[in-house]
């Protein structure tokens, strides 16, 4: 469990690139954390972007952390004062960085960085154009295969579904896609391994490590 908070710890939380569990004590990238402060109806309310004002409370980017969360009244410990904590946090977050990770996708479709369907994922990465591949969670693996021949160094992202994945797209399904080279590539990585440990699910890892 985590000691008692110090003067060094709450410094810790507001500046520089790393932060501490409430839960855990552990100290990591703020990348793998999810922020929350506490709203005017006295909940935890998560800070999926890292914008909300106020005094920020940081939990690791995994169901079982923020289920002990829940269950141990870590925020109120934190905030030093009674919260009402939904007790299904857990799923509520993951809906949210689901539609994070779909924003992201929108943004990189208008901005012409994203492509999806067989033929024109294999363009893109026999050019040597693409940074992160998308597969279907519910997709065929031979089909996962074949595509992540072509860049076996690539990460996969696979928590996303045919459908939510073909939403972002505008169409009823998508199976195969790849972001190409930028930011919203690095922030599409960021936000699906956090989906990924709140979900309960493996991280997206690169294409060769996949069975």
């Amino acid at each position: 469990m985590a000691e008692p908070e110090t003067p060094e710890d709450a410094e810790l939380d507001e500046k520089g690139p790393l932060r501490r569990c409430i839960v855990t004590g552990t100290v990591g990238p703020k990348e793998g954390m999810i922020r929350f402060v506490v709203g005017p109806d006295q909940q935890p309310v998560p800070d999926i972007e890292g914008r909300l004002p106020g005094r920020g409370m940081w939990l690791s980017a995994k169901r079982d952390v923020v289920n002990t969360a829940v269950a141990k009244a870590s925020f109120a410990k934190a905030a030093r004062q009674k919260l009402d904590v939904p007790a299904d946090l857990a799923d509520r977050l993951e809906t949210l960085l689901r539609r994070r990770c779909l924003d992201i996708l929108g943004l990189a479709r208008r901005a012409g960085q994203v492509v999806s369907g067989y033929d024109k994922v294999r363009t893109e990465l026999k050019a040597g154009r693409g940074a992160v591949l998308l597969a279907a969670s519910d997709g065929a693996e031979d089909g996962v295969s074949k595509i992540a021949a072509l860049a076996p160094t690539l990460p996969v992202v696979r928590e996303l579904s045919a459908s939510e994945l073909g939403a972002a797209f505008g169409r009823d399904h998508t199976v195969h896609g790849v972001l190409l080279r930028g930011r919203l590539a690095d922030l599409l990585l960021t936000e699906s391994a956090r989906l990924a440990g709140i979900a309960g699910a493996e991280p997206s890892a690169p294409a060769q490590k996949r069975e």
